[in-house]
């Protein structure tokens, strides 16, 4: 069916690229695109960097102007939050929202997303314990970054964009990650090592295997950090970039199988076979061709690319949700792109760049290439993805002779 109400609750990246993906593949019913924000679908990357330097506006982030949705005949319903699914087993169906607004579908998408995790510690409810996942948050954080000295904790992509945002401005930074190296779900150890170096180079403390016990206070507002080893930080704002866990509340009420988030198959269908689940909040076979795991992927690609495959199932053309997921994160001097998925065991060959502060780490699983690693390194990251994609790979035996580009190496 192409000609009935289609409903995507959920406003973000993966949510307007499937109704834009749907009107191009020739959906011709009413489709409603409801967000729980203020503001029409728009880009998150900026909100730890342009956001918080002052470079980037509400209309500047948008995904697409307001006539994108007047021409392609979406409603674009903001600042509703929907709290009961009532599914009929056919795909059709009512929302309900908070405020009790209501609308009857006969195709439903969920790409609610994600939202970040909180820490339970004493003092995690100080003013100044701040998280970054919105607009409206990135806008809080700005207006805080006038302090002496900031805390954050959690090594990975978003505490690291704004701990180099925050140094470059002039502030103390401090990071703190519990485990034993920075980015650790997502890098190798050395890639850890050489990105941890440049952050402090760049005058940020990094703090690795360290735990807070509490959020020490005076009058409501967080003064230090307290760490499990009894070292304490001072703090006039503390940033908790620990993860994210995916919103799939909604879904799991509505009697959806949810694990980890909304539980769908190569073509983005449900467990009820027909609500799709796309982007952060999903839970989906790895893309990766040949791959057999299940994850789920927090990233632009991500949400763009399943959003695409998506689109496919809703009007009857499905195609399965396949490619390589790649992913980048820029940090101050650093443009950190990787592309593959590789694994935590996954052995590491290092090529060094042409200058301080460039390189590429490819990543192998027995000679067969998974992933690369690359920083201030874009040619390499283009021809590995492209690599990856046609299924070709770069012989480690030659991999480390940084003397010889890498396209050249290619088989």
């Amino acid at each position: 069916m192409s000609t009935g109400h289609l409903l995507v609750v959920g406003a973000g990246q993966a949510g307007a690229q499937l109704v834009s993906s749907a009107r191009e593949l020739g959906w011709a019913g009413p489709v409603t695109l409801v967000g729980q924000e203020p503001h029409a679908p728009y880009t998150r990357p900026p909100l730890s960097k342009a956001v918080l330097r002052g470079e980037a506006t509400v209309g500047s982030l948008a995904l697409r102007s307001p006539a994108f949705y007047r021409e392609q005949r979406v409603d674009l319903v903001l600042d509703e939050r929907v709290t009961r699914l009532e599914l009929a087993g056919t795909g059709a169906g009512t929302a309900v929202a908070a405020s009790g607004r209501s609308w009857e579908f006969d195709r439903l998408v969920l790409a609610t997303g994600a939202e970040p995790r909180r820490l339970e510690v004493e003092g995690a409810d100080l003013d100044g314990v701040v998280v970054l996942r919105d607009l409206a948050d990135a806008e809080v954080l700005a207006r805080r970054l006038d302090v002496a000295d900031l805390v954050v904790v959690g090594g990975g992509f978003i505490g690291l964009e704004v701990a180099a945002t925050a140094a470059a401005a002039g502030v103390r930074v401090t990071v703190v990650e519990a485990g034993p190296s920075l980015m650790g779900r997502v890098v190798s150890p050395l890639t850890a090592e050489l990105v941890r170096a440049a952050h402090q180079a760049a005058g940020v403390r990094v703090l690795t295997g360290a735990r807070p016990l509490r959020f020490r206070g005076d009058r409501g507002s967080v003064t230090a950090v307290e760490l499990e080893d009894g070292t304490s930080l001072p703090a006039g704002l503390v940033l908790v970039g620990v993860g994210a866990h995916p919103r799939d509340d909604l879904a799991r009420a509505a009697g959806l199988r949810c694990d980890g988030g909304v539980v769908v198959d190569a073509f983005s269908r449900a467990s009820d076979g027909h609500t799709l689940a796309v982007g952060d909040c999903a839970d989906l076979p790895d893309p990766t061709p040949g791959s057999d795991r299940r994850l789920r992927l927090e990233s632009v690609d991500n949400a763009v690319e399943q959003a695409k495959a998506a689109a496919t199932t809703l009007v009857g053309d499905p195609r399965p949700y396949t490619g390589v997921p790649w992913f980048w994160s820029d940090q101050g001097d650093l443009k950190i792109q990787i592309a593959g998925l590789a694994h935590l065991d996954d052995e590491v060959v290092l090529r060094p760049g042409d200058r301080p502060g460039r390189f590429t780490a490819l990543r192998y699983r027995g000679d067969r290439l998974t992933a690369a690693e690359c920083v201030n390194a874009p040619a390499d990251f283009m021809v590995v993805r492209k690599a990856l994609a046609q299924g070709r790979t770069v012989s480690r035996d030659a991999a480390a002779d940084a003397g010889v580009p890498l396209k050249k190496l290619v088989a």
